[in-house]
């Protein structure tokens, strides 16, 4: 798959909304050897992931994201390109649907209501910081966390982890998946290869052998420009402060 294309000079707010839609997610696909994304098979597991898209969950598709524990029980985390950039601004009137497949929405949609991330990503989209947490509402007064359960967050674990990544492209309605192993990329930023993982797919959680979310697909090149290899931010102290600061 070809890169994604350059984002437009910002003229109007529905324009803007377009060019953030057509830049977040990543663009991944076969390199020689690498495996390849399969559909993800239903499990109560998986259907703690799910897709943002504005307005309903058959609204124009944003990326993925996934249900974190949290105190309050109504946390996700992604990619902080997925929901704010510098030049656009927040995106308003997403919402979370867990579970989707073929138009069915098993647990509702969630509305976002508050989105944190890093004051060094909101001045300047450093790919350093590259990781958004968002409360989302109550549907019927039951948060989204009772609903389907949460991953713990979990940092400085280091590379050479097992993980399996679910995630969103934004032509199928199916999540995809794919068991990897993470290398590095950088002191700070790791990678997996594995193909499949196109536009729609940023904030695709990273979940280790013990349950627990290690990174989500976004950093560097917002995650990847290349077929093949995705990125994620190394969940360290910079995740670990970020995390706390959206549950006090």
């Amino acid at each position: 798959m070809a890169p994604r294309p350059a984002r437009p000079a910002r003229t109007a707010r529905t324009a803007a909304l377009a060019a953030l839609l057509l830049a977040t997610g990543t663009a991944c696909g076969g390199q020689d050897g690498t495996p390849t994304a399969e559909v993800a098979q239903q499990s109560p597991a998986r259907d703690r992931v799910g897709t943002l898209s504005l307005h309903t969950a058959q609204g124009p598709r944003a990326c993925t994201a996934s249900v974190v524990r949290s105190p309050r029980h109504n946390l996700l985390v992604t990619a902080a390109h997925c929901v704010q950039t510098r030049r656009i601004g927040l995106l308003d009137g997403l919402v979370f649907t867990p579970g989707y497949r073929n138009g069915s929405t098993p647990y509702g949609t969630w509305p976002v209501q508050a989105i944190t991330v890093d004051p060094r990503w909101a001045v300047g989209d450093d790919p350093e910081y590259d990781v958004a947490f968002v409360t989302v509402g109550p549907v019927d007064g039951r948060q989204v966390e009772d609903a389907v359960g949460g991953n713990a967050i979990d940092t400085d674990r280091g590379f050479g982890l097992s993980v399996s990544v679910t995630g969103y492209p934004n032509e199928s309605d199916e999540p995809i998946t794919c068991a990897v192993r993470t290398s590095s990329q950088s002191p700070t930023q790791e990678r997996f290869d594995c193909g499949g993982y196109t536009d729609g797919t940023s904030g695709s959680p990273w979940v280790a052998s013990n349950g627990a979310v290690v990174g989500v697909i976004g950093g560097y090149q917002e995650g990847g420009s290349t077929p093949g290899t995705s990125y994620s931010v190394t969940f360290d102290e910079r995740v670990a402060d970020l995390y706390r600061k959206a549950t006090t």
